[in-house]
Protein backbone atom coordinates (compact mmCIF):
# COMPACT_ATOMS: atom_id res chain seq x y z
CA UNK A 1 0.00 0.00 0.00
CA UNK A 2 1.44 3.73 -1.25
CA UNK A 3 0.34 6.69 0.47
CA UNK A 4 0.15 10.18 -1.64
CA UNK A 5 -0.10 13.38 0.81
CA UNK A 6 -1.99 15.82 -1.39
CA UNK A 7 -2.94 18.95 -0.48
CA UNK A 8 -5.59 20.87 -2.29
CA UNK A 9 -8.03 23.86 -2.24
CA UNK A 10 -8.56 26.95 -1.42
CA UNK A 11 -6.45 26.33 2.18
CA UNK A 12 -4.92 23.17 1.22
CA UNK A 13 -6.35 20.66 2.95
CA UNK A 14 -5.35 17.36 2.86
CA UNK A 15 -6.50 14.87 0.78
CA UNK A 16 -4.83 11.05 1.15
CA UNK A 17 -5.03 9.09 -1.37
CA UNK A 18 -4.00 5.14 -0.66
CA UNK A 19 -2.99 2.94 -3.25
CA UNK A 20 -2.25 -0.81 -3.93
CA UNK A 21 -0.94 -1.31 -7.24
CA UNK A 22 -0.57 -5.11 -6.85
CA UNK A 23 -4.61 -5.03 -6.85
CA UNK A 24 -5.36 -1.91 -8.85
CA UNK A 25 -7.25 -0.63 -6.43
CA UNK A 26 -7.12 2.43 -4.69
CA UNK A 27 -9.19 4.69 -2.05
CA UNK A 28 -9.22 8.31 -1.44
CA UNK A 29 -9.47 10.29 2.69
CA UNK A 30 -11.30 13.30 1.96
CA UNK A 31 -11.91 16.04 -1.30
CA UNK A 32 -10.61 18.88 -1.26
CA UNK A 33 -11.37 21.12 -4.37
CA UNK A 34 -9.67 20.39 -7.87
CA UNK A 35 -7.81 17.31 -6.00
CA UNK A 36 -9.08 15.20 -9.04
CA UNK A 37 -6.77 16.54 -11.10
CA UNK A 38 -3.86 15.25 -8.72
CA UNK A 39 -5.17 12.06 -8.04
CA UNK A 40 -6.09 11.66 -12.05
CA UNK A 41 -2.34 11.15 -13.00
CA UNK A 42 -1.49 8.67 -9.97
CA UNK A 43 -3.97 6.03 -10.51
CA UNK A 44 -2.82 5.61 -14.35
CA UNK A 45 0.93 5.72 -13.39
CA UNK A 46 0.28 3.02 -10.58
CA UNK A 47 -2.56 1.10 -12.78
CA UNK A 48 -5.12 1.99 -10.04
CA UNK A 49 -9.22 2.35 -9.88
CA UNK A 50 -10.47 4.47 -7.00
CA UNK A 51 -13.07 2.37 -5.76
CA UNK A 52 -14.30 4.40 -2.80
CA UNK A 53 -13.99 8.18 -1.36
CA UNK A 54 -14.07 8.34 2.32
CA UNK A 55 -14.89 11.67 4.32
CA UNK A 56 -13.85 12.29 7.61
CA UNK A 57 -16.55 15.15 7.87
CA UNK A 58 -18.63 17.60 5.86
CA UNK A 59 -16.69 20.74 5.91
CA UNK A 60 -16.59 22.13 2.59
CA UNK A 61 -12.94 22.12 2.60
CA UNK A 62 -12.80 18.57 2.54
CA UNK A 63 -15.95 17.85 0.23
CA UNK A 64 -15.36 20.70 -2.23
CA UNK A 65 -14.13 17.81 -5.05
CA UNK A 66 -16.00 15.14 -4.16
CA UNK A 67 -18.44 15.47 -6.65
CA UNK A 68 -16.08 15.95 -9.34
CA UNK A 69 -14.43 12.61 -7.73
CA UNK A 70 -17.84 10.30 -8.18
CA UNK A 71 -18.57 11.61 -11.61
CA UNK A 72 -14.85 10.53 -12.92
CA UNK A 73 -14.78 7.37 -10.61
CA UNK A 74 -18.10 5.80 -9.63
CA UNK A 75 -16.27 5.63 -6.27
CA UNK A 76 -18.41 4.61 -3.68
CA UNK A 77 -18.74 7.24 -0.66
CA UNK A 78 -18.75 6.75 2.96
CA UNK A 79 -19.75 9.00 5.94
CA UNK A 80 -20.75 9.67 9.29
CA UNK A 81 -24.25 10.61 9.30
CA UNK A 82 -24.02 13.73 11.60
CA UNK A 83 -23.15 15.72 8.68
CA UNK A 84 -25.30 14.52 6.50
CA UNK A 85 -26.68 18.01 5.91
CA UNK A 86 -23.39 19.44 5.01
CA UNK A 87 -22.40 17.07 2.71
CA UNK A 88 -25.85 16.63 0.81
CA UNK A 89 -27.31 20.31 1.09
CA UNK A 90 -23.54 22.09 0.97
CA UNK A 91 -25.39 25.25 0.54
CA UNK A 92 -25.67 25.72 4.04
CA UNK A 93 -22.43 26.91 4.43
CA UNK A 94 -21.94 29.48 1.83
CA UNK A 95 -22.97 31.86 4.35
CA UNK A 96 -20.02 31.82 5.74
CA UNK A 97 -17.78 31.27 2.08
CA UNK A 98 -17.29 34.18 -0.45
CA UNK A 99 -19.45 33.96 -3.76
CA UNK A 100 -15.92 32.07 -5.82
CA UNK A 101 -16.45 28.72 -3.66
CA UNK A 102 -18.52 26.53 -5.44
CA UNK A 103 -19.80 23.40 -3.48
CA UNK A 104 -21.96 20.65 -5.22
CA UNK A 105 -23.71 18.11 -2.72
CA UNK A 106 -22.29 14.15 -2.58
CA UNK A 107 -24.49 11.65 -2.68
CA UNK A 108 -23.28 8.83 0.42
CA UNK A 109 -23.39 5.19 -0.39
CA UNK A 110 -22.81 4.57 3.04
CA UNK A 111 -23.01 5.79 6.90
CA UNK A 112 -20.70 5.07 8.91
CA UNK A 113 -21.09 3.69 12.71
CA UNK A 114 -18.08 3.82 15.51
CA UNK A 115 -16.35 0.68 16.06
CA UNK A 116 -17.22 -0.64 12.14
CA UNK A 117 -14.59 -2.52 10.58
CA UNK A 118 -13.95 -1.75 6.64
CA UNK A 119 -11.99 -3.93 4.11
CA UNK A 120 -9.92 -2.58 1.51
CA UNK A 121 -6.48 -2.49 -0.24
CA UNK A 122 -6.05 -5.75 1.48
CA UNK A 123 -6.27 -4.64 5.06
CA UNK A 124 -8.70 -3.41 8.04
CA UNK A 125 -9.69 -0.30 8.93
CA UNK A 126 -11.13 0.81 12.15
CA UNK A 127 -13.74 3.51 12.26
CA UNK A 128 -13.86 5.69 15.66
CA UNK A 129 -16.42 8.76 15.66
CA UNK A 130 -14.34 12.12 16.91
CA UNK A 131 -16.96 14.80 17.45
CA UNK A 132 -16.33 18.21 18.14
CA UNK A 133 -14.93 20.15 15.63
CA UNK A 134 -17.89 18.91 13.72
CA UNK A 135 -20.67 16.09 14.57
CA UNK A 136 -19.34 14.14 11.76
CA UNK A 137 -15.92 14.08 12.39
CA UNK A 138 -14.69 10.23 11.95
CA UNK A 139 -10.95 8.56 11.81
CA UNK A 140 -10.01 5.42 9.92
CA UNK A 141 -7.09 3.44 11.80
CA UNK A 142 -5.43 1.22 10.17
CA UNK A 143 -3.41 -0.99 12.60
CA UNK A 144 -1.40 -3.24 10.38
CA UNK A 145 0.55 0.34 9.32
CA UNK A 146 -0.03 2.39 12.68
CA UNK A 147 -1.72 5.27 11.00
CA UNK A 148 -4.48 6.97 11.45
CA UNK A 149 -6.61 9.42 9.34
CA UNK A 150 -8.22 11.63 11.93
CA UNK A 151 -9.91 14.54 9.75
CA UNK A 152 -10.04 18.24 11.73
CA UNK A 153 -10.13 16.78 15.10
CA UNK A 154 -5.93 17.03 15.75
CA UNK A 155 -3.44 18.56 14.57
CA UNK A 156 0.18 18.83 15.22
CA UNK A 157 0.27 21.04 18.79
CA UNK A 158 -3.12 22.04 17.88
CA UNK A 159 -6.76 20.65 17.14
CA UNK A 160 -9.44 20.98 15.38
CA UNK A 161 -11.90 24.52 15.33
CA UNK A 162 -14.78 25.16 18.12
CA UNK A 163 -15.80 28.25 17.03
CA UNK A 164 -17.59 27.13 13.70
CA UNK A 165 -21.28 26.36 13.44
CA UNK A 166 -21.65 23.24 15.40
CA UNK A 167 -18.83 22.94 17.37
CA UNK A 168 -18.29 21.62 20.64
CA UNK A 169 -14.77 22.28 22.71
CA UNK A 170 -15.47 19.85 25.53
CA UNK A 171 -16.80 17.12 23.42
CA UNK A 172 -13.96 17.49 21.20
CA UNK A 173 -11.50 17.10 24.17
CA UNK A 174 -13.45 14.16 25.35
CA UNK A 175 -13.53 12.15 22.04
CA UNK A 176 -9.81 12.64 21.57
CA UNK A 177 -8.99 11.58 24.85
CA UNK A 178 -11.30 8.62 24.53
CA UNK A 179 -10.92 7.83 20.48
CA UNK A 180 -7.43 8.91 19.99
CA UNK A 181 -5.03 8.98 22.65
CA UNK A 182 -6.02 5.42 23.64
CA UNK A 183 -4.36 4.45 20.32
CA UNK A 184 -1.18 3.19 20.21
CA UNK A 185 1.63 6.06 21.24
CA UNK A 186 3.67 4.98 17.90
CA UNK A 187 0.35 5.56 15.73
CA UNK A 188 1.39 7.84 13.50
CA UNK A 189 -1.59 10.46 13.00
CA UNK A 190 -2.17 11.83 9.50
CA UNK A 191 -4.70 15.09 10.07
CA UNK A 192 -6.73 17.41 7.47
CA UNK A 193 -4.18 20.10 7.52
CA UNK A 194 -0.86 20.47 8.06
CA UNK A 195 2.45 17.90 9.28
CA UNK A 196 1.98 14.13 10.55
CA UNK A 197 2.45 13.87 14.12
CA UNK A 198 1.91 10.58 16.50
CA UNK A 199 0.01 9.74 18.97
CA UNK A 200 2.17 9.71 21.85
CA UNK A 201 4.01 13.21 21.32
CA UNK A 202 0.61 15.24 21.32
CA UNK A 203 -0.31 13.00 24.46
CA UNK A 204 3.01 14.30 25.88
CA UNK A 205 3.18 17.83 24.35
CA UNK A 206 0.09 18.88 23.15
CA UNK A 207 -0.93 21.72 24.82
CA UNK A 208 -4.77 22.28 24.16
CA UNK A 209 -5.70 18.48 25.41
CA UNK A 210 -3.36 16.59 27.75
CA UNK A 211 -3.66 13.15 28.19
Amino acid sequence: MKLHVLPAGPILTNAYLLTAPERGEAILIDAPGDVWADVEPILAREKCRLTELWLTHGHWDHTQGGAEVVRATSALVRAHRDDQVLIETPQVMSAFLDGSIKLEPIKVDHWLTPGETLNALGTTIKVRHVPGHCPGNVLFYFSAVGAAFVGDALFKGSIGRTDLPLGNHAQLERAIRAEIYTLPGATVVYPGHGEPTTVGHEMQTNQYVRA
